[in-house]
This record gives structure tokens, sequence and C-alpha cells, in this order.
């Protein structure tokens, strides 16, 4: 499965290999990541914990939805857990694709598409529904994000970059429709955007859980690392 995985993203390396002559009309838009069509890989390290990795592919494309910037998540090992499609024009969000502990793969229902903010004095709120582990619940999450502030910070130990800084309440709330019970969890984190880059750094506010950006790869650098 793992070469068909492989295999695949050379045939979008590509085939994605132009740019697309669009803007976005956010006025944040900066602080997200460049419409580029050739994927970028970046890769996180928890610096809190050392080995933790996770990898976030990026890249743009226009197809029948038009013209839209994708973020694929994935585990260390190569799994995908995720992808999240933001329109280009505004960077709302059309549609995201959540991924099982089986790599079944599911279209999440979108109940709010404000993942990326179109104004810092305005709250961000996205949630979106999807099933859960066990068959008879369903998953709701939610992110409320508020801007916090901005910040020169030091991206990958080497360049200094402008950065907007948001504080966001992260809640998971586990559903059952047949008992009508749920249970919820929820945590507050921070999340750093920097100008030319887009997303570089998230922590949980104690900093027990906290992801940096530690490389930016290749597609054909980081075939060679999950391909191990």
């Amino acid at each position: 499965m793992r070469i068909a995985v492989i295999f695949s993203l050379f045939l979008v390396l590509v085939s994605c290999s132009e740019k697309l002559p669009y803007e976005s009309i956010n006025p944040n838009a900066a602080f997200f990541y460049p419409i580029d069509t050739i994927p970028k890989i970046y890769l996180y390290r928890d610096i809190a914990r050392g080995l933790e990795e996770e990898f976030h592919r990026i890249y743009a494309l226009k197809d029948n939805a038009g013209p839209h910037i994708v973020v694929e998540r994935y585990a260390s090992d190569g799994r995908i857990l995720e992808a999240i499609n933001y329109n280009i024009d505004s960077l709302t969000v059309f549609d995201q694709m959540v991924v099982d502990r089986f790599q079944k793969k599911e279209k999440a229902f979108i109940y709010k598409n404000d993942l990326f903010p179109m104004g810092l004095k305005k709250q961000a709120w996205y949630s979106i529904k999807f099933k859960g582990v066990v068959d008879s619940t369903l998953i709701l999450r939610e992110i409320k994000r508020n801007f916090k502030k901005n910040q020169r910070i030091t991206i990958m130990e080497e360049e200094q970059a402008d950065a907007l800084i948001f504080e966001d309440l992260v809640r998971q709330t586990v559903l059952n429709p047949f008992t009508k019970k749920e249970q919820a969890y929820q945590a507050k984190q921070r999340s750093y955007f920097a100008k030319g880059f887009g997303l570089v750094e998230w922590h949980s506010l104690d900093k027990k859980v906290h992801f940096r950006l530690e490389q930016i790869l290749t597609q054909q650098e980081w075939v060679k690392i999950i391909a191990r």
C-alpha cells in the first residue's frame, strides 16, 4: 500500500508543475501558505518530547471546485490523517477529508468554515462532524480562533519573520445519537502563522505539546523518508 501511495505522490508532482494565476483577497493571506502547485512538505517536531513528528503536505491546484490550497496532514510513519481544502480567494474551508484508524476516508460535514480569519478583530469559528471510532458515535470538532498578537519570530532556527499568533479553543464532542449521551473534551492552544510560510508552530498553553517547523522538504526528499 505504501508503494501505491508513493507512486500517486509522484503523479501529483509531475502534474502540478505550473503556477496558478490567482491571489487571495484575504487581507492576512501573506501569513498563510504560499500559492504554489509544486507540493512542499513541512516537517514539524514536538520539541517537548523530541521524537514525535508530523508532516503537512501543501500545494495549490485548480479542479472542478475551482482554485484551492490543499493541506494534507500525515503521521510520522506516512499515514494520512486528514486533508483540508481552502478556497484561495477567501481562505475559508470548503471541504475536509478525515481518515479513521482503519485508513478509511470520509468527507466531513462542515457547519462553520472559517478556520483562517478574514479579519483579526473577528473570531474565526470552524466546526465539522464525522463518524467516530465506534460505528454508533459521531464526533463534533470545533475550533474557535482569536487573534492574540503580532510577533517577530525565528523560523527553523535561522530566518526571522513576522507572525500572527492566535489563541485557539479546541473542543471535541463524542455523540451517541441512539443513547443521546455525549462526552466533550476541550483545550486551549497557541498557533503561529509566519509571513511567507503559513503555520510554523503550535503548542498547548502549558507547552507539554509543542510542535515547531523544523524543515521544508521537497516531495522527493519526503518520499525517501517515508519509504524507509
